[in-house]
């Protein structure tokens, strides 16, 4: 006799309910969660994000902060720890500008001690201004007229600037000038040329001297950038130089707290 087929087990209408409580479990945990976060000390918060923004010197460092008068005391809080890292930076930066000070100064002294004849004789100046060292070399004493290889004294004396920029990192500009009188030769066109032939010898002369290539730029400028008006000869005299300028990295400036800000 055949064995009956076992019947199938009816179906389950009521298995939604594992779903629907699974639903319901990680509903409960999200509100659980978003509870959670609306419980984070906001004051706290802001004074550790601003803290990273003055420490980091973010781009919204110089933006006043907007603080939360409802919190006075998170906001005496936030006011002390901005001010002490303020002033740390602000003490590392004036450090950093003592010291580039001293390094600049000492640059005067060696140049001038070098360039000492030619600085006796007016022909060559060393001065120190917010951009840098800038030593200006009248092109009498450099070239003759016309021309733009060195003479013999004029290399053996630019050698010895350049035992001095040596060491450094800062980058040189080298910048020929003329005065306003025309010149026309085969080899040099226009005051351009002639300017920018200058610039670039005293450049190589650096180079072979030791000087690092990447530190220094040539630049010719003809006769508009005048020390003096070229209407006398003394005035052309003076005018045609070769200015050599140590560029002093820049740092950045000092901040203010909101204190600070708030006197200014």
């Amino acid at each position: 006799m055949a064995r009956k087929a076992r019947r199938q087990d009816e179906e389950n209408h009521d298995r939604w309910l594992i779903s629907y409580a699974d639903f319901i479990t990680l509903l409960f945990a999200l509100f659980v969660v978003l509870y959670a976060l609306s419980k984070v000390d906001e004051g706290k918060y802001k004074v550790f994000g601003s803290s990273l923004l003055f420490a980091f010197g973010s781009a919204s460092i110089g933006k006043p902060l907007v603080l939360d008068p409802a919190q006075p005391v998170q906001q005496t809080e936030q006011e002390l720890l901005l001010k002490a890292l303020v002033d740390k930076r602000n003490a590392r930066l004036a450090e950093q500008q003592r010291k580039q000070n001293e390094a600049m100064q000492a640059m005067v002294a060696n140049l001038n001690q070098v360039m000492a004849p030619l600085v006796k004789n007016e022909q060559v100046s060393v001065t120190q201004t917010p951009r840098g060292v800038v030593l200006d070399i009248n092109a009498s004493a450099l070239f003759e007229p016309g021309e733009a290889a060195l003479q013999r004294n004029a290399a053996r004396t630019l050698g010895a600037v350049a035992k001095v920029l040596e060491a450094g990192t800062q980058a040189i500009e080298v910048e020929g000038h003329t005065d306003d009188i025309p010149i026309f030769t085969p080899q040099f066109p226009s005051n351009w040329e002639l300017s920018a032939a200058r610039a670039s010898s005293v450049v190589r002369l650096f180079i072979e001297q030791g000087v690092m290539a990447e530190r220094l730029r040539a630049v010719g400028l003809a006769s508009y950038h005048p020390l003096v008006s070229n209407d006398t000869a003394d005035g052309r005299t003076r005018n045609r130089r070769v200015t050599v300028t140590i560029v002093a990295p820049v740092i950045e400036r000092p901040l203010q707290s909101k204190a600070e800000e708030n006197q200014d």
